[in-house]
This record gives structure tokens, sequence and C-alpha cells, in this order.
């Protein structure tokens, strides 16, 4: 028998989860071939039942697909201890960041964005992942409305490949509907399509998954955390008193025993209106302190302050993410946002125990 052939078969091995070959991302090790018998060792994220066995079940067939009479042993091993108890159905996204507020018009799609392309420019991986089913913002905000994801077959199950933009892997409502069709959903069907966007969607491997949620605590936020670990929350809020009082709901529900999930920092947009002509200008039309107040009574930080330029908007509008442009006030805004989510997320990550999907009856 061939080593060559036969690393050549396990190459067209794909991974169920990120859609990607098995020999690419370096999960075949200690290939040796005795007379009839292919031995080697695969590396897995997760040592999941089902996981596993497809990819054991594919790696035996595309060997004897060539080698009839092959005896193929595999060996899994974990590339991590204690993958095996690990409850996220995608170990390979490190880690899971909710963008949150209690209210809409604060601007979470705005700093979900700015901030995916700000980690990115860090050299992270990143996704972003549009919960607000009912209006889907990200598709406009990256030019592609219109665009529609593949959905293809894997191991027996539909899997959906997120489309791309700017480096950043993502998927969206406004991706499947047209721009101005309603979306008329109850509870249970809402939920299903987050479930759907978080284990049917083939994810690349991930440093950071963007998570922008609707308005609220209702369906989509409770599907979320009983689907997927979520590392963190970020809050949004703008300064002045009625966006406070909303976002302080919102981030008591990740507060609750039941959910825990640890309140990162908070991001406070339209800090204060800075006109083009007059850079060096503020005008605090919308209060000051809100975001303050919201960092200490969430014990966490103030991530950054985001000011209203004109600017913010036109990028949104026009597909082109302000981050992305030569305006620096903003630019520095969110790549200090975006450093100070590393900070928290790494000291999180240091000082508490893993996540684990929220158990809720």
């Amino acid at each position: 028998m061939d080593k060559i052939k036969i690393t050549g078969a396990l190459a067209k091995v794909t991974d169920p989860e990120t859609g990607r070959s098995l020999m690419a991302m370096n999960r075949v090790q200690d290939l040796e071939i005795e007379g009839n018998d292919v031995n080697f060792t695969i590396v897995l994220p997760s040592l999941n039942k089902e996981y596993k066995s497809q990819l054991n079940f594919a790696c035996i067939a595309a060997v004897q697909e060539i080698y009839p009479s092959a005896n193929v042993n595999i060996h899994v091993k974990s590339t991590a201890p204690g993958a095996q108890a690990t409850t996220s159905p995608k170990p390979h996204i490190r880690n899971v960041i909710a963008v949150a507020s209690g209210k809409g018009g604060v601007g979470k799609s705005t700093v979900s964005v700015n901030l995916a392309l700000s980690l990115k420019a860090q050299g992270a991986s990143v996704g972003l992942l549009d919960a607000d089913v009912y209006g889907p913002s990200i598709p406009t905000m990256f030019g592609l409305q219109g665009a529609r994801p593949k959905v293809e077959n894997m191991y027996g199950k539909p899997a959906i490949r997120p489309l791309e933009s700017q480096g950043i892997s993502m998927i969206s409502m406004g991706f499947i509907i047209e721009p101005e069709q309603a979306v008329v959903l109850r509870g249970p069907r809402l939920g299903g399509i987050i479930k759907q966007f978080v284990n049917d969607v083939v994810w690349p491997p991930l440093d950071y998954l963007i998570i922008d949620l609707p308005p609220g605590t209702g369906d989509v936020q409770l599907t979320l955390v009983q689907t997927i670990p979520v590392t963190g929350a970020i809050m949004v809020t703008t300064p002045q008193e009625v966006a406070y009082a909303d976002a302080i709901k919102a981030m008591n529900m990740f507060r609750l025993p039941s959910v825990n999930v640890p309140i990162l920092g908070v991001a406070e947009n339209m800090s204060w209106f800075t006109p083009a002509e007059l850079p060096n200008n503020k005008y605090y039309i919308f209060g000051q302190g809100g975001g303050k107040r919201l960092a200490k009574a969430s014990n966490s930080m103030l991530l950054g302050q985001i000011p209203l330029v004109q600017g913010v908007r036109e990028g949104g509008d026009e597909g082109k993410p302000i981050v992305l442009t030569d305006n620096g006030i903003v630019k520095e805004a969110f790549t200090k946002i975006a450093m100070n989510t590393i900070r928290q997320v790494n000291l999180r990550n240091e000082m508490m125990e893993p996540t684990r999907i929220v158990k809720m009856e």
C-alpha cells in the first residue's frame, strides 16, 4: 500500500464542524503501514461521541475506497485536557462574546461589526453571528444585500457555509430573506433559527465569535445561552438615563444565577457629538456618565467611548464600516475597545472556570 495515496485519500475527509480537510488542519498524525494494517492518530478539539464517530467512519471509508482489504486502526486523542467533558457544540470556537443592550437604537450592530473588524486587525480570527432575526443589519453594514449562503450535505446533514467579507465569517437572517420581507415568528421557531445559526453553520476555527443580539431579554437571549457556552457579554449603552435603565435589565439577565454569564465590560456609544469640521470639539447631546455607571453596576469596566460622528452612519449605510476608513477618532475608539476586550476575555478565562451551556427548566 502506498502511503502517498492514503494521505491523498485522507485529505478528502473534511471536519464536519469546520468544513476543512483533516490533512490541511494537521489533524492526522503518526501514519504508519504494516502489511495490511493502516495505523494513524486523529487529533480533535473534542471527544464528543457523534463527532468522533463521524470522522472515524469517514477515514475508514476513505482508505478502504482505494485499498478495500486494508485494516484501518485509528487512535483518537484530544488537543486539550478535559475536552471529553466540554459542553460546547463548537469546541474550535475559543470565545463567544454576546453584544447586548436592553433597548434598540443604541448601536449594538455598529459596535458588533466594528469590534469584529478591530479584533481582526489585531490578528484574531473572528466570526459574526447576527442574532437580531427581526431586524438584521449585518448584510447592509457589509454591503452584502442579496447575498446568499451555500447549503451543502455533510455526513448526511445540511451544513450552511457562512459568508465572508473583510476576513470575517458571518451569518444573518438577512442573507436568507428578501430585504423587504417581514419576519413573523413565534418563540419556538425563533429559537430554532438561533440553534441553526450556531450548530448548522460550518464555522471555521475562531478566536472570537461575536453575537449581535436583539434588544431585550427574550427568546433569543435564552436560546443562545442554552445552545453554546457564552464566554462573556459586552453591554452597549448611550450616556442617557433611559438607555442606562434598560441596559441594567439586560445586564441583570446575564447575571441571574441560572444563566451566570460574566459581563466583560461596557461600550458607551454616542458619547459626544464631534462635527467633522471641528474635530476637537465635544458636544454631550445625550448627557454624560451612563457608561461609567453601568460598568460600576456590573462590576466590570468601561471598555471605551465611541463619539457620534457622521461617518459612522455613512459607513454603515454604504457597507463600509467606519474602522476601515481614515476616521482617526472613531478608529482609535474601537481599537481601544478591542484591546480592552482581549484583556478582559483573557482575564476572565484565567480567573474563572470554562463556560458551560446553561441548563434551564
